[in-house]
């Protein structure tokens, strides 16, 4: 289960929030394509996210983050038998960073916990989530 966590996904993700000072609360959903260990078992990654930050500096805003990442299940072989594997959810609970390089592209981070909430045994993890985007004003894209 650790490698689910520590395997990159690339994610498109879309919010609304007041990114001018880096600060505010934004909600959003994203959508990714499961790479590393866990595209064996996934063909998709998707979920919300909910985050609010408060200005600390000028272009820099710190605060906390979380949501919910379900990974689909794909049918896989193993051993010569097909399995169909269950889909996998996180709730991650994490301390949010973000840094406005021009007015409108930005840099960001989430780092913390991510509690496994799947049905069949299974362990949270380390998380973390870079980004790196465009604010729109109305709303913001990144790609994480």
């Amino acid at each position: 289960m650790r490698k689910i966590l520590f395997s990159v996904a690339a994610l498109f993700a879309f919010g609304a929030a007041n990114a001018q000072d880096a600060g505010g609360f934004s909600l959003g959903a994203h959508v990714g394509i499961p790479m590393g260990d866990i595209k064996d078992y996934s063909g998709l990654n998707y979920g919300v996210d909910a985050a609010y930050m408060w200005p600390v500096m000028e272009n820099f805003g710190l605060g906390i983050a979380t949501g919910y990442t379900m990974f689909s299940g794909k049918d896989y072989e193993l051993l010569g038998q097909k399995i169909k594997s269950d889909g996998i959810g996180f709730v991650p609970l994490a301390v949010a960073g973000k840094y406005m390089i021009t007015e409108n592209f930005f840099l960001g981070v989430d780092l913390g916990y991510a509690i496994y909430v799947g049905k069949n045994d299974g362990n949270g993890g380390f998380y973390y989530q870079p980004k790196l985007g465009y604010d729109f004003k109305p709303f913001e894209m990144f790609i994480s």
